[in-house]
């Protein structure tokens, strides 16, 4: 038996370019937006999260709501992967457990989002930073998947997709 999650998050990264002797780990930013006024948990610092739409593909969910939320598509994308992570939440407003399958995307470190309606503000910080703005413990779970998987280039093929949602690695 499949189950089809609620939801996608997809974490955005990046690695600085300089220096370029230190150690992937210090060059690493992660992509926070806020969520705007007037929506759910205002004012929440998160990656892109979203629903998936009828007969969509759950990575293709995850690479259209990262399109639709920061403009970033397949020419920004340096790699898409699985962090191998669903949530599962209770989610007040529905009054019901909702899940969420969990992505993450490395984009060049030349691009910048452009942001949708949903959120007023963006950040790049450092892991150590968005573990302590993260509010939610599968926040922070995420982060630690980033850092410890995917930026040793062995470990992170593992990990990797095609832009199809397909995997990298046969």
């Amino acid at each position: 038996m499949s189950i089809r999650p609620d939801l996608v998050d997809c974490w955005i990264f990046r690695l600085r370019p300089e220096p370029a002797a230190a150690p992937p780990a210090e060059r690493l930013e992660i992509l926070l937006l806020r969520r705007s006024p007037g929506r759910i948990l205002p004012g929440l610092w998160q990656p892109v999260s979203g629903s998936l739409e009828p007969g969509e593909s759950v990575a293709r969910g995850a690479l259209r709501e990262l399109a639709e939320e920061t403009t970033f598509g397949d020419e920004a994308i340096v790699a898409f992967y699985d962090l191998d992570q669903v949530n599962a939440f209770h989610e007040p407003t529905f009054d019901a457990v909702v899940t969420s399958a969990i992505f993450a995307v490395r984009v060049r470190p030349d691009v910048e989002p452009h942001l949708s309606r949903e959120h007023d503000a963006l950040r790049w910080v450092s892991a150590a930073e968005a573990l302590r703005v993260a509010i939610w413990p599968a926040y922070r779970e995420s982060i630690r998947r980033i850092v410890e998987n995917l930026l040793e280039p062995e470990r992170a093929a593992w990990f990797e997709l095609t832009l199809m949602g397909a995997r990298a690695r046969l």
